[in-house]
């Protein structure tokens, strides 16, 4: 009897550890062929809760389209896709954001006709499920906290202008806002820095890395720049041709004999 017990303690041991180390994100031999296009092809992947996680590659290799299987925007061929321990492959957009997961595009996709706290505010209605009758008598609702990511993300002093007419780097950070509103488990940026100078490239990573810092917020990129990814990356997954070819620490990363001749063409 004793040796069943001990046989037993271990065995739920197991499956507790299995639970507690559960990644935040998987994605298990994920597949999406575009005719004899292999975009993803077998892709094993996992963000773990608080961890500022980096996908690379040239252009071609998978990441945005990786993005958009694990969002939804696209349906895998085959694999799955594990979210807080949920399978949530193939569902719809809808459906995944409200289970926590945000995301933004390489291309800013916001409301230009609002301004910049109306559409904080309407990302904010929506993730409660109120009325997305922005034009009625709750229009100040929920103004405060959405004073509040704007100000996060150093766009108050943009609060009242419409959102079409601010610059292409605020517009990028008004979509973060929106994604900050939403209150996500995990955030998924597309390109964050895309068309932006380096300055602002400097100020975008630098608060990308502030809110994983101090807000536990836990964040999944894809980036084409190689400095600002070794710079802030936690860890870094490199994509080439629709597979992960290495993954690590940045030190590891920028010493990769196979990364520096697929990636950098040495």
């Amino acid at each position: 009897m004793a040796l069943y017990l001990k046989e037993f303690d271990n065995n739920q041991k197991n499956r507790l550890s299995k639970y507690i180390s559960m990644s935040l994100l998987e994605t298990q031999a994920v597949v999406k062929h575009f005719g004899e296009l292999r975009a993803v092809d077998g892709v094993d992947l996992a963000c773990e809760k608080g961890e500022l996680c980096s996908v690379i590659g040239p252009n071609g290799a998978g990441k945005t389209t990786l993005i958009n299987l694990i969002t939804g925007q696209l349906r895998s061929d085959a694999g799955k896709i594990i979210f807080r321990g949920e399978d949530i492959t193939n569902l719809q957009p809808y459906d995944i954001t409200k289970r926590g997961l945000a995301r933004s595009f390489q291309i800013t996709s916001i409301f230009p006709r609002l301004t910049a706290l109306e559409n904080v505010q309407v990302a904010m209605q929506a993730k409660r499920r109120k009325s997305l009758n922005f034009f009625s008598s709750a229009k100040n609702e929920l103004r405060d906290e959405s004073l509040k990511i704007l100000e996060t993300v150093g766009l108050a002093r943009h609060a009242t202008e419409v959102s079409g007419e601010l610059s292409h780097g605020d517009q990028k950070l008004m979509e973060l806002a929106i994604g900050l509103a939403e209150d996500p488990y995990l955030l998924l940026l597309d390109e964050p820095t895309a068309g932006m100078g380096s300055e602002e490239t400097i100020t975008t990573m630098r608060l990308i890395q502030k809110l994983n810092r101090e807000q536990g917020l836990s964040i999944l990129f894809v980036e084409h720049d190689m400095d600002v990814v070794l710079t802030i990356s936690q860890r870094i997954v490199v994509m080439a041709k629709g597979t992960i070819i290495a993954q690590g620490e940045p030190g590891e990363i920028s010493r990769n004999e196979v990364v520096r001749r697929v990636y950098l063409g040495e």
